[in-house]
């Protein structure tokens, strides 16, 4: 089956202004045209374009699409290359997963704790706390500017 671009980007999520995008920047080396020029899609081609936004979304510079479909297109000669290429994105994107669980738990712990029944007891001896620090390093007290400013 073949699609317009109106229709792979209704297919893909992708608005038609990427799909342009991607293909000015060698992305879409794959996409054929129709006898009028217009770019017809296929399901293979979905299929390639799922790929590169799974790519992208995980943070992988279009450069180095650019070089994965280069790979994908010329063959199984390429192989070797493809796994290095993935293998290496898939090391940060578990490196970012890693550093998102670590954000996560920071914000869990500060849910638990605007969430317990002695919240307010438990922000006041924090606020007390930072206060007394930076009294004893002779520093301005932190929340009288933000008292002065909220009044």
């Amino acid at each position: 089956m073949t699609y317009s671009i109106k229709e792979a980007a209704a297919l893909t999520g992708l608005s038609v202004y990427t799909l342009r995008f991607y293909d000015q920047q060698g992305l879409l080396p794959f996409v054929g045209r129709n006898q009028a020029g217009y770019r017809v899609f296929t399901d293979s081609d979905l299929n390639m374009l799922h790929t590169i936004c799974c790519l992208k979304n995980t943070n992988m510079a279009i450069k180095e699409i650019r070089q994965y479909v280069a790979y994908c297109m010329a063959g199984p000669t390429t192989i070797p290359a493809r796994q290095e290429l993935l293998a290496k994105q898939r090391t940060a994107v578990l490196a970012e997963q890693r550093r998102l669980t670590a954000n996560l738990k920071e914000i869990d712990y500060k849910l638990d704790i605007y969430q317990a029944p002695d919240a307010v007891a438990i922000i006041t001896q924090e606020r007390q706390y930072v206060q007394a620090e930076k009294a004893a390093a002779g520093l301005p007290d932190p929340y009288a500017a933000a008292e002065l400013r909220d009044s």
